[in-house]
């Protein structure tokens, strides 16, 4: 395989992640990471920092009213605190992913599945999005107070006139795939527990295949930086991190 990273058919790297597990890495600037389900009915929850400065992340708030959406898709992007775009949502087959629900914890794993610890269950033992995500920022010196709302890929959650969640299944089938690809280097993070609100009587966490390519970044035409105004002033703040030149509209 070729290692030459100008080649838009180089594959940087591919791994299964399995139901229930946990994964973190850095994606540079121009890669696109593709998560496609596997088996269908997969939840993956991710965050997303910017590498070189770790208090920027993923800003829930602001992604959605710039976009005026309440769900990510196709030419969606992904805004941090500081108005810079760390992701783009170029390709997707799913058509929604849940951005407010959160991520389960060891009491509401408990409480629906029971309690199967590692003494016993060894790496069958019973998961959950919380403890999975600490896990892995703690390898980078963060921690509980780094947590921020999470978007769950895969997930449908729609709200009621009353105000009520709802969890939709089979929103997501066997080889449904998203594909973000990253306008800011990023440490990333995720977890393929299953979504906090998912009703399946038993705990099922599905696998997901992640494959990064280098395809290189967005260019002037491109869809989701054209997608409304916010999204270009954001892409235009992303440029300008990187001191590149750029031009208002």
């Amino acid at each position: 395989m070729s290692s030459n990273p100008t080649n838009k058919e180089t594959v940087i790297f591919s791994e299964m992640l399995i139901g229930g597990s946990h994964w973190s890495g850095v994606i540079r600037r121009g890669t696109t990471l593709r998560l496609t389900d596997l088996e269908g009915g997969a939840n993956v929850s991710a965050l997303f920092y910017n590498v070189e400065e770790k208090l920027e992340r993923y800003n829930m708030a602001d992604t959605l009213k710039g976009q005026h959406t309440a769900c990510l898709s196709s030419g969606d992007v992904c805004y941090s605190d500081m108005g810079r775009v760390l992701c783009s949502i170029t390709a997707d087959t799913c058509g929604w992913h849940d951005t407010i629900c959160g991520v389960s914890d060891a009491a509401m794993v408990e409480a629906r599945y029971g309690r199967l610890a590692y003494q016993q269950g060894l790496n069958e033992y019973y998961k959950n999005g919380y403890d999975s995500l600490i896990n892995e920022l703690g390898k980078y010196g963060m921690g509980k107070r780094d947590i921020v709302s999470n978007i769950n890929f895969f997930s449908k959650v729609i709200v009621d006139d009353n105000g009520s969640m709802h969890f939709v299944e089979a929103n997501s089938q066997a080889d449904d795939y998203v594909d973000l690809r990253f306008e800011m280097d990023c440490l990333v993070v995720l977890s393929t527990c299953q979504h906090p609100l998912d009703p399946a009587p038993a705990y099922s966490p599905k696998p997901v295949d992640m494959t990064a390519r280098y395809t290189g970044t967005a260019p002037a035409n491109d869809a989701c930086r054209l997608s409304c105004p916010e999204n270009e002033r954001a892409f235009i703040n992303t440029e300008r991190f990187y001191g590149l030149t750029v031009r208002a509209k």
